[in-house]
């Protein structure tokens, strides 16, 4: 299977990338027009989704489009959406029928980022450590943002790729000594079961923080995740022990992660706090989580793991490839 020739009675389209906190949107005239008038909204200053593209189509000054393509921070398995970690909520078909649309295309974000990566330049992406793709091999998407995800891509025999959605940012999180077990388990008495994502996210980093100062015995506080990255770059030593484990905890994530897909064509991090740390990740123990998996270190030694850092997200471009497929 080729890659899908655009359907001309697609256009023009409207994308749509839609995480817990952002919605970002971009417009397509006609095949192989690059993405014009990309905007950002947060969602809550949105009361529903189509609440938000009608304030995007007036404040772009664009007509209705034909078709829409959305990647969304849900597991997509019906016609309705119920986000994790946002307040919206709707019908796909009540979406299409609202909006007077022809086609829409709703999948996972993550899956839509995984779409989006063949296209990325090699400006958009900073190596963590040595390795080389294996042409043709699987890849592997992780990233946190609002929430974890992470999804995979998949090799067609005819040319072409395939996304593999998921929600393995709620598989457990598993700690490598007795401080990360200590971590896990003043978290574990917060939330029950310790998903990666209570530890891997922008709250998950909050999280962190504070378990660490209950183990360092100090006063509790309550921050924002930009205030952590701000102490650690201060120098609050609980900040930068808190980034320390992330690093940590992101690299073994993201090795189980290549493992349980062969992603020997590379691992791609995306959301957006691994740029902001990509400074801390480079120096930490990252790569040596990444790779450390016993018998299996040899497999993992070579592959390639890049934060992507993109002005306009990957995930639009993915949606719109989605539509293309037909997903």
């Amino acid at each position: 299977m080729l890659t899908p020739v655009p359907s001309p009675d697609t256009f023009p389209r409207l994308l749509a990338d839609i995480g817990g906190t952002n919605a970002r949107f971009a417009w397509v005239d006609a095949p192989c027009a690059p993405l014009r008038a990309c905007a950002n909204y947060r969602g809550a200053e949105h009361a529903s989704l189509a609440a938000a593209v009608e304030a995007y189509l007036e404040s772009q000054a664009l007509p209705r489009p034909q078709a829409l393509a959305i990647g969304i921070a849900y597991p997509i398995s019906g016609d309705e959406v119920r986000m994790t970690n946002g307040a919206w909520s709707f019908s796909i078909s009540g979406l299409q029928r609202e909006l007077g649309l022809k086609r829409l295309t709703v999948i996972n974000d993550f899956a839509a980022l995984a779409l989006g990566i063949p296209d990325l330049k090699a400006a958009q992406l900073h190596a963590l450590g040595p390795g080389e793709a294996v042409a043709g091999a699987p890849l592997a998407v992780i990233g946190a943002g609002t929430g974890l995800g992470v999804a995979g891509l998949m090799p067609l025999p005819g040319g072409g790729w395939w996304p593999v959605s998921g929600e393995g940012g709620h598989a457990t999180l598993a700690g490598l000594d007795d401080f990360e077990d200590a971590v896990i388990a003043r978290l574990r008495r917060r939330f029950g079961h310790v998903s990666a994502e209570r530890a891997l996210s922008g709250p998950g980093l909050v999280n962190l923080y504070q378990a660490c100062t209950e183990l360092n015995g100090q006063p509790a506080v309550s921050l924002e995740p930009a205030e952590v990255l701000g102490r650690s770059e201060a120098g609050d030593a609980t900040a930068a022990q808190a980034i320390a484990l992330f690093c940590g905890f992101l690299g073994s994530m993201a090795g189980n992660v290549t493992l349980t897909l062969g992603a020997r064509g590379g691992v791609y991090i995306g959301g957006g706090i691994a740029p902001r740390l990509l400074k801390e990740l480079r120096s930490s123990t990252f790569r040596s989580r990444f790779e450390g998996k016993g018998r299996l270190s040899g497999f993992l030694a070579p592959i390639p793991c890049h934060v992507i850092d993109a002005a306009v997200s990957p995930a639009l471009e993915g949606a719109s490839r989605a539509l293309d497929l037909g997903l």
